[in-house]
């Protein structure tokens, strides 16, 4: 088919955490390993990660206890994994070309000035605009806060409201990735907290960046569009069906209603083995020179979700 080019200007992008901002993926692998050899079983193949990666913890605990078939209970398992997580996890950093996206992203702030918005007025071309971020992470909070209680300025840049978890109470039981739930809600608390004037984002204005496979088939159900950066493994491991991951036909979460998935082609998805460089020009995105930091306007304080107060200047 045609691809689609006549997408509007990017408005908000929404971000995956394990392995799109964290190198936690090898992380993972390590602990489940550690525990796959202690009972003599074989180590975790990527054929069966695929499958764990970006849902709930819950699911994908389930999926890999009915693989691995330990002689342990899933309750002793999961008291195994998380112990090796606190020892891991702290260690835990942001993936190469990171720290440089969400400062820039956040730095687009700049345009919500009003003198700003003033010169800009009766100009013909694309009007520079702030590109509101928010997390959808299918981690819990106790989890969330393990990888990143020692990163909280790179996080700085999501405000708390603007942070949606696995354990969400306002995402449904069993109603976590590929299912579209989080990536709409993470929508919704942008859209519950613009400044006055500012109209709704829409879902094909939003930009998901996604690593896992269920996560694509979620961001394409929402109807957004989808940036796929996956580990180097996992692309390996869909070798030749690329096209299937990028349109959201994987059907990760079983048949479906087809007229939620995207088409083969359609240009709503891309893949991107790297975030360096991204190119924000091809998604309507103005950044704002690394200068205007320094202007007051720019500096204002926020409250993280485990209460620390930290000063906010839009960059990572």
């Amino acid at each position: 088919m045609t691809p689609r080019t006549d997408f509007p200007p990017v408005r908000a992008c929404l971000f995956d955490m394990d392995g799109l901002l964290l190198d936690t993926e090898d992380l993972y692998t390590l602990c489940i390993n550690l525990i796959l050899e202690k009972y003599g079983r074989p180590k975790l193949p990527w054929s069966i990660k695929a499958k764990l990666q970006g849902r709930p913890g819950p699911q994908a605990n389930k999926l890999l206890h009915d693989w691995a078939q330990l002689p342990i209970t899933p309750e002793e398992y999961h008291k195994q994994y998380y112990e090796l997580q606190a020892q891991h996890f702290p260690s835990t950093q942001p993936l190469p070309g990171i720290p440089t996206l969400l400062s820039d992203l956040a730095r687009t702030r700049y345009w919500d000035m009003e003198k700003n918005k003033e010169s800009r007025a009766g100009e013909t071309a694309p009007t520079p605009h702030r590109v509101h971020i928010a997390l959808a992470t299918s981690s819990h909070k106790s989890n969330f806060l393990l990888k990143t209680s020692h990163l909280t300025e790179l996080f700085s840049v999501f405000e708390t409201h603007r942070r949606v978890l696995g354990d969400d109470e306002r995402i449904a039981p069993g109603r976590g990735k590929p299912l579209p739930d989080i990536y709409l809600l993470a929508l919704k608390t942008i859209n519950d907290s613009l400044p006055e004037g500012e109209k709704p984002i829409t879902p094909e204005e939003c930009l998901v960046f996604e690593d896992s496979v269920p996560g694509v088939e979620a961001g394409r159900r929402a109807g957004m569009r989808v940036i796929w950066a996956p580990h180097p493994m996992l692309k390996k491991e869909y070798e030749g069906r690329e096209k299937e991951v990028l349109a959201g036909r994987t059907y990760e979460a079983g048949e479906v209603d087809t007229h939620q998935l995207g088409e083969v082609d359609d240009g709503w998805a891309e893949y991107r083995g790297t975030l360096v460089d991204f190119p924000y020009e091809r998604f309507g995105i103005v950044v704002p020179p690394v200068e205007v930091e320094g202007e007051g306007w720019m500096l204002e304080t926020g409250k993280l979700a485990d209460g620390e107060v930290v000063e906010v200047v839009g960059r990572a």
